[in-house]
Order: C-alpha cells, then sequence, then structure tokens
C-alpha cells in the first residue's frame, strides 16, 4: 500500500500583515464610495460650459449696437407717432436675444416673448409702440387681421391658470374666469383682442404666449429659412402671412 500522502501546510501570515491588508482593503472602499458620489453629484449639476473668445466679442458688439441705437431712437421722436387706424398689433420674436442690451432684455421679458417663434398681442399704445421698436431687430410685428386672430387662437390658444397651461376647449373655463368682464365663450374672447376692448388687457394677461410652429429643415437650413420667414422688424399687414407660414 502506497503511503498516506502527507497533509499540505498552509503558510501562515503574521497577524499584523492582516490587520494591514484589511485597514487598506477599508480605505480603498471609501474611496470608491465617495468617487461614486462625486461622480452622481457632478452629473446632477450645472455642466461647464465653455464660451469661445468670438462670443464675447459678438455679445460686446451686440450690446454696444443696441446702445447706439437707442441713443438715436431718442432723437427722432417721429418713429413713436401712433398709426391711425389701428389699435392691435401682434408680436412674434424671430431672432436670438443673447449679449442684447439689459433693457431690450427687459423689453422681451415684459413683451413675454421669452422663447424663440413666440408671439404675443400688444394694444398699441405711446409706451406699447416704443416697446416694439426697442426690440425691432428681433422682433417681427405688424398688424393681424380677423381671420388671423382667429386662426391663432383656434388652433394655437391656451389659458393660463394658477401659471398652468391649459387648452382653450371649453366655454365653461373663459366664462369662469373672463365672466366678470362680460366674456362667456371663445368668439367673444376673439371679438374683445380683434377691438382691443377696455378689457384687453386681462385677456391678454390670460392668454398663454403662442408657440409657432417651425418647419423641419429649419434646424438643418436655418439660413434658408430665415430667409423663409423675412427679417424682424415692423411688416405692417405682412404679418398676416407670417403667421399663417408659422401657424
Amino acid at each position: 500500500m502506497a503511503e498516506p500522502e502527507s497533509k499540505r501546510k498552509i503558510p501562515l501570515v503574521p497577524e499584523n500583515l492582516l490587520k494591514k491588508r484589511k485597514a487598506y482593503q477599508a480605505i480603498k472602499a471609501t474611496q470608491a464610495k465617495q468617487a461614486l458620489l462625486d461622480k452622481r453629484k457632478h452629473r446632477g449639476g450645472k455642466q461647464i460650459k465653455f464660451k469661445r473668445l468670438e462670443a464675447f466679442v459678438r455679445d460686446s458688439h451686440r450690446k454696444r449696437r443696441d446702445d447706439v441705437r437707442l441713443q438715436r431712437m431718442e432723437h427722432r421722436p417721429g418713429l413713436m407717432v401712433l398709426p391711425e387706424g389701428h389699435k392691435l398689433a401682434f408680436a412674434v420674436r424671430i431672432a436670438e436675444i443673447k449679449g442684447v442690451s439689459l433693457q431690450v432684455l427687459h423689453i422681451v421679458q415684459r413683451l413675454r416673448l421669452r422663447k424663440i417663434y413666440s408671439g404675443t398681442f400688444v394694444k398699441l399704445s405711446p409706451a406699447s409702440l416704443k416697446m416694439l421698436r426697442i426690440v425691432e431687430p428681433y422682433v417681427a410685428w405688424g398688424y393681424p387681421n380677423l381671420k388671423s386672430i382667429r386662426e391663432l387662437i383656434l388652433k394655437r390658444g391656451h389659458a393660463k391658470i394658477n401659471n398652468k397651461k391649459l387648452a382653450l376647449t371649453d366655454n365653461v373655463l373663459i366664462e369662469k374666469h373672463l365672466g366678470n368682464y362680460g366674456i362667456i365663450c371663445l368668439e367673444d374672447l376673439i371679438h374683445e383682442i380683434y377691438s382691443a376692448g377696455k378689457h384687453f388687457y386681462e385677456i391678454n394677461k390670460f392668454l398663454w404666449p403662442f408657440h409657432l410652429s417651425v418647419a423641419r429643415h429649419a434646424a438643418r437650413n436655418k439660413m434658408g429659412f430665415r430667409k423663409e420667414i423675412g427679417d424682424p422688424g415692423f411688416r405692417g399687414d405682412g404679418i398676416n402671412q407670417l403667421i399663417r407660414h408659422l401657424n
């Protein structure tokens, strides 16, 4: 019979070395956990954005141009003369406002044109006409007719209730919030906007700014789309063509 194999001896590890290994593993686990937390925190916060020098130059030039234009407007009072026979205007923002002067930015916010290709109705007065002239390089505006107003409200009309956007699909909603002003249905609302009546500001505040649609090829061919919609500024009755193009 073969002799039984001798038992294999397991090398002994000193106790101090085992303690060092355990402490090292604990340190590495803590470091890995902290690195994971830092990575999640970095992802959750704002990403670091680098701004090129050309962007600073462009913004500075645009701000300087706005300041010079506004100074010249003060010496041209003829621009602030109200047009005869027109009480209502529709303004659409069709240009970016990065780097503009603070006055222009403030007027854009007052007109509720924070997003590009958004539009609002404006009741013409000396103050509102001055605001439109201030933001004219970035906004197209003109005189809408009844057909354009009706199409805008019926297709893209939304109400702003408790900072929530609700579609105007029920006359009960209109009567509930505008009944005190004698507005009980959608036709009353359209008529009050078109006539720029005494309750125009309350109704315009009730309406959410119109978010107009943009053609799919606009992202691929920005210059071509810009030629289609035209340049910003005063359009007169031509604003109705722009409304039908973007509605």
